[in-house]
């Protein structure tokens, strides 16, 4: 795989990340009637969106995301492989931790943190395989 392309799927992978982040927070800050997220009392988004997990050291949750995603499109334009590693090390290690808090305290399932965090477990692997130079230039 060459270089470019690892870095152009990181680019995709995070224009995703960043519409997944921008539903969350529209979630988050609206009161829609309709919420395709809520399936069932099992299956939502609540505790992201209006729950214990809407705030992280009081700072909006998806907003964190967001700005997680945006920060790894700029660093993945700009081929700055550290600091791609970085934030995508850091939103690896958050979206395992919101998951587990999920699943484990709250007992939901939230399908659009589920699709988040195979996103950027996506650009976790890539941006590894960058720092670790297994990709050509």
């Amino acid at each position: 795989m060459r270089l470019n392309s690892v870095y152009t799927y990181i680019k995709v992978l995070s224009l995703i990340g960043i519409g997944l982040a921008i539903y969350l927070l529209y979630e988050q800050f609206t009161n829609s009637p309709f919420s395709p997220c809520n399936i069932s009392e099992t299956i939502n988004c609540d505790p992201i969106v209006k729950g214990e997990l809407a705030k992280t050291f009081g700072i909006s949750t998806p907003l964190l995301g967001l700005l997680g995603y945006v920060f790894i499109f700029i660093f993945s334009f700009l081929q700055k492989k550290k600091a791609l590693f970085s934030v995508a090390t850091f939103g690896f290690l958050f979206c395992l931790w919101i998951g587990y808090r999920e699943l484990f305290e709250f007992k939901t399932i939230c399908p659009i943190c589920i699709a988040c965090t195979t996103v950027i477990t996506l650009i976790f692997i890539l941006s590894f395989l960058i720092v670790k130079k297994t990709v050509k230039n």
